[in-house]
């Protein structure tokens, strides 16, 4: 019984591992509140210059956050200083208030498409930004502190051919 225990962890262990991720890395948020002027950097160097990669934004929220949607400006820079900049809204929550994303709790993590089939066509570090654009209806200036955003990540892999 013991050796069919660990064949199956073993095999649990190895079904979880992801092979085709590049990079993975988070910035904390201090005390749960995104400043608007608080533009979160990640930079991305020694990628391959052949493969396809497809690039995520990671959102943890927790239950303070206020809103169904997200709008976040990101911008990619290739080393040679070419800047291509999106304002990205993705889907939080369910009509309902249901949370989307993973995990158990009050956190809930969101893996957010950014950029698809993106080919790194140079050497050098590519640096990506990221930063909120939340407002409320009717209102020019974006919000200040958006609560409820506690991490922002960013997550390179290989495309899938």
């Amino acid at each position: 019984m013991r050796s069919i225990s660990c064949c199956f962890l073993a095999v649990m262990l190895f079904a979880s591992c992801n092979t085709n991720i590049i990079k993975s890395e988070y910035r904390s948020i201090k005390d749960g509140v995104w400043n608007k002027d608080n533009v979160l950097e990640f930079s991305l160097s020694k990628m391959d210059t052949l493969d396809r990669h497809d690039i995520f934004i990671n959102i943890r929220n927790d239950n303070t956050f206020p809103y169904s949607n997200l709008f976040i400006i990101a911008s990619l820079t290739t080393p040679q200083g070419e800047v291509t900049k999106d304002t990205l809204e993705y889907e939080m929550s369910l009509p309902d208030g249901t949370w989307l994303g993973k995990g158990s709790g009050s956190i809930k993590e969101n893996k957010l498409w950014y950029k698809e089939n993106i080919v790194f066509s140079s050497s050098g570090v590519y640096t990506i930004e990221v930063s909120q654009a939340m407002r409320k209806n009717g209102n020019i200036s974006g919000i200040i502190g958006l609560e409820g955003i506690t991490d922002v990540g960013i997550e390179v892999i290989k495309s899938n051919p």
